[in-house]
């Protein structure tokens, strides 16, 4: 059986609605992953994970291997123990850390060396132990090592990067022994086209489980964004999932369904909590605004998250005023499900081929 079925194709655009099976269940397409970078996803348990209807979640590579170590999540039991998630987990193979601790970092063909961002130790990351190290802690996906680029760097060095990508999947896949995980390569080159589709056109060569299309989401504009993820989903197989990495905002998730994109993963939902950011249908709520003092109405009405369910405006916003941990925690409650009921609505407009009138 295969690992990405494809149930409905929109007739309008290029969203379909799929279903990816993995060792630990399956997961509905298009599919929203939290992210607990460290092991846990920031504020939020995996009761409340679950009852925002995440069916998958993400981890990376680079920061468990600093803390706890592969060794210690091993002696739990694996990734899901430490987690407590009995469900679809993916791991991110540290590349983007390339980018965002760019001051820490040293890149050469071989592989990425790190100075710790937790005591400065020299961490290294390669093609192969990057394979490893995911296949100990035990995802059910799990992703090539790449080179993620910033935004608005020259055509040679973007193409050094390409390069170097596509090589460390290769041997990537050559490490990769566990027939329990999925693997995902990641196409690179940023607004590119030519370099989009050269590294498409040979990752595809390569038959993996999954492709992830990384470097966006790095200082472009969303219409450039939506325009190179329309140039490279066209050149991907259309009968494996596709994964738009760190994206994003619900317009630039719901540009890329039409698209034709599968999976997404993004902090906003808790990081914006974090901050008395709320998402909702009618725009964005600011949880610590005066206006809001004497609010007795829930962050967004008709929503079903537990916050909205038993605190007003007023209260959140009060919980936030006074350094109460519970603000933030309420306030990611409703960002997760919020994203959570984005996605089943996409999901039932592409089974209704109407997805093309959102």
């Amino acid at each position: 059986m295969a690992d990405f079925e494809i149930i409905h194709q929109d007739s309008g655009t290029q969203a379909r609605r799929g279903l990816l099976k993995t060792a630990h269940g399956e997961v509905e397409t298009p599919a929203f992953m939290p992210v607990g970078t460290a092991g846990a996803v920031k504020g939020i348990t995996p009761q409340q994970l679950e009852e925002s209807g995440a069916s998958i979640i993400l981890a990376n590579t680079y920061h468990l291997l600093l803390r706890p170590g592969v060794e210690t999540v091993e002696s739990l039991g694996g990734l899901h123990k430490l987690m407590a998630w009995d469900k679809p987990i993916l791991t991110d193979s540290g590349g983007y850390q390339l980018f965002s601790l760019s001051s820490l970092t040293k890149v050469d063909d071989n592989g990425i060396e790190f100075n710790s961002h937790v005591d400065g130790a020299k961490v290294y990351l390669n093609a192969e132990n990057a394979i490893k190290i995911q296949n100990r802690l035990g995802a059910d996906i799990i992703m090539c090592l790449d080179e993620c680029t910033p935004f608005g760097i020259d055509v040679p060095r973007l193409k050094k990067a390409v390069e170097r990508t596509i090589r460390w999947a290769k041997r990537a896949k050559k490490a990769h022994k566990s027939g329990k995980q999925l693997l995902f390569a990641i196409v690179q080159g940023g607004l590119n086209q030519e370099l989009r589709t050269y590294c498409a056109n040979e990752l595809a060569k390569l038959d993996f489980d999954g492709y992830a299309i990384g470097g966006l989401s790095v200082g472009e504009s969303h219409d450039n964004m939506i325009k190179t993820v329309t140039h490279t989903t066209q050149l991907l197989p259309k009968d494996k999932p596709r994964y738009l990495m760190g994206v994003g905002r619900p317009i630039d998730i719901i540009a890329a369904v039409k698209a034709g994109v599968d999976m997404f993963d993004c902090v906003l939902p808790t990081r914006n909590g974090r901050n008395a950011f709320a998402f909702t249908e009618n725009g964005p709520v600011r949880l610590r605004n005066s206006a809001l003092i004497n609010d007795p109405e829930p962050i967004e009405a008709g929503c079903d998250c537990y916050c909205c369910k038993n605190f007003s405006r007023a209260a959140i916003r009060h919980f936030f005023n006074c350094g109460e941990m519970l603000g933030p925690i309420l306030a990611s409650v409703h960002n997760l499900r919020f994203y959570q009921r984005l996605m089943a609505k996409i999901r039932k407009a592409i089974e209704r081929n109407e997805f093309g009138e959102c």
